[in-house]
């Protein structure tokens, strides 16, 4: 699903949310829907929490999942937003592993920590 379809949404566009670039913008917070192409993805779907901003509950996936999805993804805005996850310390390292494991990517983990992380 691309952002300019729910952008023709008369109840999104009348509560103020407009596109920029590839996010829909919901009040001022930058929103990027992925359709579950792979099965990382729709593991996030499954394991997404609840969360409420501005009095709104929505279901977002884990810090985990975005960071697993932005390794399996590897163009460099998105090794840029692992970093920042790692860099932030908003990781579970274990659930990390753990997903790293189950969705076979580990490998690209351990390229990943020697060209990006490796002092």
């Amino acid at each position: 699903m691309s952002p300019p379809i729910l952008c023709n949404d008369p109840d999104i566009r009348q509560n103020g949310a407009r596109i920029e670039g590839e996010h829909l913008i919901i009040a001022e917070w930058p929103v990027q829907f992925l359709p579950p192409t792979r099965p990382l993805v729709e593991e996030a779907l499954k394991k997404a929490v609840e969360v409420e901003v501005e009095e709104i509950r929505m279901r977002v996936f884990t810090g985990e999942h975005l960071a697993a999805i932005a390794l399996q993804t590897g163009r460099q805005r998105d090794k840029a937003r692992l970093l920042h996850f790692i860099e932030s310390d908003a990781l579970s390292s274990e659930r990390f592993q753990n997903i790293l494991e189950r969705c076979a990517l580990a490998r690209s983990w351990r390229k990943f920590e020697q060209q990006s992380l490796d002092s």
